[in-house]
């Protein structure tokens, strides 16, 4: 067994609120791909550039913070055209941070001018030196 991956998955308040209500996650317009990726045991946050998807409220803020639960991806059909993967997740009280003060500490973020880029593709790894940073946040520790 490889040691614990650390995980962003760039999602909207409103969608992550829904995985968070339902102890699931997806990304990517629920994209196959991304979540393979992860294992049981590894850890996820949530950044919200936006409250809601098709909204235009920015927010930029980690708005959630899990662990991946299960053992395989699976799809879920959300209707007859939309059949998206998800993840189960278990998901911890924690309340959302700012990305704005943790910028500068972030070594995931090497241009910190243009802190935004890392998220364009909507999935990324990060160090457990980031993922620590953000989460101490979070969880207020």
């Amino acid at each position: 067994m490889r040691d614990k991956k650390y995980w962003i998955a760039v999602v909207s308040k409103d969608h992550t609120m829904r995985g968070v209500a339902g102890s699931f996650m997806q990304v990517c317009h629920g994209k196959q791909a991304p979540l393979k990726r992860m294992q049981q045991g590894d850890r996820v946050l949530f950044y919200s550039a936006k409250q809601t998807i098709d909204g235009s409220d920015k927010l930029q803020a980690f708005t959630a913070i899990g662990e991946i639960t299960d053992t395989e991806v699976y799809a879920f059909k959300m209707s007859e055209t939309f059949i998206p993967f998800r993840r189960n997740v278990k998901f911890s009280p924690c309340k959302e941070v700012s990305i704005q003060p943790l910028i500068n500490e972030l070594n995931f973020i090497p241009d910190k001018k243009s802190w935004g880029y890392p998220f364009r593709y909507g999935f990324l790894e990060i160090s457990q030196h980031d993922f620590k940073i953000i989460s101490d946040q979070m969880l207020g520790q």
